[in-house]
């Protein structure tokens, strides 16, 4: 049995938050059925992810890899292999089709997709806008502000 977590604290103390905290709530309630093809999640650097599939049993032109907004889709099916004369006595090898769906956040690009004896492997990359980074905002004093907006007044040229 799973706990229930209540987000409603977090509501109350974060702004923007919601989408987050929703997907979290759904991920929470529903259970994963499916766990074919196994794959790793590997955090390499600050921003950069590598997602390891192993599919054996399939080649590089039996996979798909699509990014639709914030969403990486994986698929895999298998081409019809032609009628042989081979009678398996047993087929361990799993080939059958798949569609893995992984979340992605905000900003994230797939770079690279490397696929190497049975093992693929989808490098990602966090780019944040320069519009988006955090920047340092001035801070001025009334006393600044006083001489910017008031023009400075020449002084009178005595008679002589």
């Amino acid at each position: 049995m799973r706990a229930t977590v209540d987000f409603a604290p977090l509501f109350r103390s974060s702004v923007g938050f919601d989408r987050m905290l929703n997907a979290l709530d759904l991920a929470s309630r529903i259970p994963t059925v499916d766990n074919w093809p196994p794959y790793d999640i590997v955090k390499t650097g600050e921003d950069d992810y590598r997602i390891d599939m192993a599919v054996a049993g399939l080649a590089e032109n039996d996979l798909t890899i699509t990014q639709e907004r914030n969403t990486l889709v994986v698929t895999g099916r298998k081409a019809q292999e032609p009628q042989s004369a081979a009678e398996y006595l047993h087929r361990g090898i799993a080939g059958r089709e798949f569609e893995r769906r992984f979340d992605l956040a905000e900003h994230m690009k797939v770079t690279d997709a490397h696929f190497e004896n049975g093992l693929l492997s989808i490098t990602l990359k966090r780019e944040i806008p320069e519009a988006m980074k955090p920047r340092r905002i001035a801070i001025t004093s009334s006393a600044t502000r006083a001489e910017e907006a008031v023009p400075q007044i020449e002084a009178r040229k005595e008679a002589a």
